[in-house]
């Protein structure tokens, strides 16, 4: 009889150790607020906002980062000492590595060179270390030759976010958002808005709003230079060659983990409307918060006032993705704006107008 062993008892005794150390931090963290978004009691519409900017690392990518360990973990793919490469704009590798840091791992974040300063900065207070390309496309590429050179493993958030999370429950966020809503006035959501980076958010609250047999839609909202409007409304594979202003969302090709079958409707969202929304509702919410959340909040704006029109009660959830903090020198920097050549007056206007009236031209 032959007989080969691939796994040694210290190699497995580390990956065992691992797990637990990944699922004791879980443990620690308390989960997120659902905070709801003040409108007037008149409209009979609840707005809510689930705050992800509350986990350890800051932001929503860090339920992503921590799946994705446990299955590379659970695959046999990360072992002690393994460098970890990932493909980033900025978010997702501020939580892999603080992850990989835990395990005591070399983190390598593969980003486009325009990636926020503040964000660079986090990655690195992490024990991450950035490495640069000057094309948004070419993450991919270098990292799988990263990997190849340093024997590591690429972690590829775009093609394993939609598998890494049980979309069934398991404590992922759509579970905790209708959990939170259990004893609101309309527990039950008309519309959830979220964005798409990866697809694995919206993979995950799709199906899972399919799984429990729900009434609620999902809303993906797209902001420019993003692929995924366009492939999700024709029914095709399209690449584009610019990355996306608004970080954490949009992307120049389809993800592999982006599962349009699930989602009910899509929103393009321009980037100096995303912008604009976080300037006006800073003050709303009493804290500055990302672009992503803009995003969101744009698509949201626009569905409540739908439901308003059409005489609808009902209830609106969205995320709010991370802080403003990580954006200073550009969402919320003038000289960045205009050297953008955005114009945010036109879109801060609609918000206003909404705010105040309920009506929305978007």
């Amino acid at each position: 009889m032959t007989a080969i062993d691939r796994c040694s008892a210290p190699t497995r005794a580390w990956v065992c150790e691992a797990i637990r150390i990944i699922e004791a931090d879980a443990n620690r963290s308390a989960d997120t607020h659902l905070l709801p978004f003040p409108l007037p009691a008149s409209w009979n519409i609840q707005l809510y906002l689930k705050d992800e900017s509350t986990h350890p690392t800051g932001s929503l990518k860090h339920r992503l980062a921590r799946s994705l360990f446990l299955y590379a973990l659970c695959n046999g793919w990360i072992h002690e000492g393994t460098p970890v490469i990932e493909a980033s704009s900025g978010s997702t590798a501020v939580s892999e590595a603080y992850f990989a840091r835990m395990l005591g791992l070399p983190f390598i974040a593969v980003m486009p060179r325009t990636t926020s300063p503040e964000k660079v900065a986090l990655i690195e207070h992490q024990g991450g270390r950035c490495h640069f390309v000057d094309e948004p496309g070419l993450i991919y590429t270098e990292s799988h030759r990263l990997a190849a050179e340093l024997g590591g493993h690429f972690i590829d958030q775009f093609t394993h976010a939609e598998r890494a999370t049980d979309w069934r429950g398991n404590n992922n966020i759509a579970e905790s958002v209708f959990g939170q809503m259990a004893r609101e006035p309309h527990p039950c959501p008309e519309w959830i808005v979220v964005g798409a980076g990866t697809g694995g958010t919206s993979a995950t609250i799709g199906r899972y709003i399919r799984y429990r047999a729900l009434e609620t839609r999902l809303a993906v909202v797209d902001p420019e230079n993003s692929v995924f409007f366009d492939a999700w409304r024709d029914g095709t594979e399209l690449t584009g060659c610019q990355g996306s202003r608004i970080e954490g969302i949009g992307r120049p090709r389809v993800e592999p983990s982006f599962v349009g079958s699930v989602i009910d409707r899509m929103i393009k969202v321009p980037d100096a409307a995303s912008i604009a929304v976080i300037r006006e509702v800073s003050e709303v919410l009493g804290r500055r918060v990302g672009g992503s959340t803009g995003t969101n909040l744009w698509g949201a704006f626009a569905i409540v006032a739908e439901m308003l029109a059409a005489g609808r009660s009902g209830s609106v959830v969205t995320l709010l993705c991370d802080g403003g903090e990580r954006y200073s020198h550009t969402y919320y920097d003038d000289a960045w704006i205009a050297a953008q050549g955005l114009d945010l007056e036109p879109y801060g206007e609609t918000v206003r107008k909404f705010l105040a009236t309920g009506r929305f031209s978007g």
